[in-house]
């Protein structure tokens, strides 16, 4: 696995968010209790950004129908709804983090 520096791990703070990308990747950068964390930024079912999103705790909202995503794992905790209607979202990727000499790397394949 090759790791790729995305950015100071202290320019984010607890319960932050960034955007990066790093190569042809679009990923979300979060800082949550101390621990970082990396996923991709694109919801998959409507392609929002879960950057515009909001973060709550360990999970981010996707801003176009409100599906939650456990920044730790990438996981769906709760599907979106649009109207009346009840999505089916799938996972997005979560990505290995590790600091070295105060940069934060993320782990792509």
């Amino acid at each position: 696995m090759r790791y790729v520096k995305v950015l100071q791990a202290d320019s984010l703070q607890d319960g932050e968010k960034i955007k990066v990308t790093p190569g042809d990747k679009a990923l979300l950068v979060t800082r949550v209790q101390g621990a970082y964390y990396a996923i991709d930024n694109r919801c998959p079912h409507m392609g929002g950004s879960l950057y515009d999103g909001r973060l709550e705790g360990d999970t981010v909202l996707c801003p176009k129908h409100g599906t939650a995503f456990n920044v730790r794992t990438g996981k769906v905790t709760r599907n979106g709804r649009i109207a009346f209607i009840s999505l089916k979202v799938s996972d997005v990727k979560a990505y290995p983090v590790k600091i070295e000499n105060g940069d934060l790397l993320v782990g792509l394949d």
